[in-house]
């Protein structure tokens, strides 16, 4: 059975976005996602160095942003992440708007790779109190996150 995915790879594109929508409801949970100011992305090993091409760039963005991979229409993605490139602003879980520009916000750690899986993400917010949350996932296979 194929999985629903933006590119070549769920392990590049659904697990990432995945793992960015469980990063947004982790936020919504602990009740801090209207104090973010501030979000950052790390891709490392494997999904850094193939991530531009294989779209994980786009999956977190669309993930961060509460879109769903099985029911988000194929023909909007570009529109989408145009629109957040061009406004330089990201709508987390699609509720609570911050700043961020996906080529400065999205980086890609070619050289390092995390102890645990080669397909490592690490999100970062800072909130208006100055505290920083940071949460790694991990894209282990057929678009799952752990």
């Amino acid at each position: 059975m194929f999985k629903i995915g933006i590119g070549p790879s769920s392990s590049h594109t659904l697990g990432p976005w995945r793992a960015a929508q469980r990063f947004t409801e982790s936020l919504n949970k602990k009740n801090v996602l209207y104090e973010i100011t501030a979000v950052k992305v790390l891709l490392y090993g494997s999904l850094a160095k193939t991530g531009i091409g294989h779209g994980t760039d786009m999956a977190v963005q669309l993930g961060l942003g509460g879109s769903d991979p099985v029911t988000f229409e194929v023909n909007n993605i570009q529109a989408k992440l145009n629109d957040i490139a061009a406004m330089k602003k990201i709508l987390l879980a699609g509720l609570h708007e911050v700043d961020f520009d996906p080529r400065e916000d999205i980086e890609f750690l070619f050289g390092e790779i995390l102890p645990y899986h080669p397909n490592a993400l690490t999100f970062l917010v800072s909130l208006k109190n100055g505290e920083s949350i940071a949460e790694t996932y991990y894209s282990v296979g057929g678009g799952f996150a752990r």
